[in-house]
């Protein structure tokens, strides 16, 4: 990375939480909020600011399913396949954005960083089958169209950013 990483921001976070190695896990989560993944730089600085193995920090990291190491795009979408969404067919939807944004099993985030595209095993809507979430917004009732529609306007937005 060419760029000089601007650490003001984690600086907010560590302040918040009064620079305290027990709240290691809501440092994480808001330093991901923030930035949709867990920088690299972060991990280093955080070692030294709250006094910690730089090893135990990336071990929290990555024992939690929910942390990323990897950049993610600004909208995250993810589909259930749980029983009841994949007996409701969620494969399909699943298809139709994968192909409509360039992505497969093996790369989840589109080049611009503007989607990611990840299967979840349960989004805990059940009886809203098939669902998907848009940065955690619950979808109910997805077919592959709903999907492509919600997809275009997203894309909109963006152009319109």
């Amino acid at each position: 990375m060419s760029q000089q990483f601007d650490f003001a921001i984690v600086d907010e976070i560590l302040t918040a939480h009064e620079c305290r190695q027990q709240a290691i896990i809501a440092i994480l989560q808001e330093i991901q909020e923030h930035y949709h993944y867990l920088p690299q730089e972060v991990f280093p600085y955080l070692a030294k600011k709250l006094d910690m193995s730089e090893a135990r920090i990336y071990s929290v990291a990555t024992f939690y399913e929910n942390f990323s190491l990897e950049p993610k795009g600004k909208y995250v979408i993810k589909i259930c396949d749980g029983t009841a969404c994949h007996v409701r067919r969620s494969i399909p939807i699943l298809d139709r954005l994968r192909a409509e944004l360039g992505l497969s099993e093996s790369k989840k985030t589109t080049d611009d960083l503007n989607f990611t595209l990840e299967t979840v095993s349960c989004l805990g809507a059940c009886g809203l089958a098939p669902v998907l979430t848009i940065n955690d917004v619950v979808h109910p009732a997805m077919t592959p169209d709903k999907a492509s529609a919600l997809l275009k306007e997203l894309k909109e937005e963006l152009k319109n950013a």
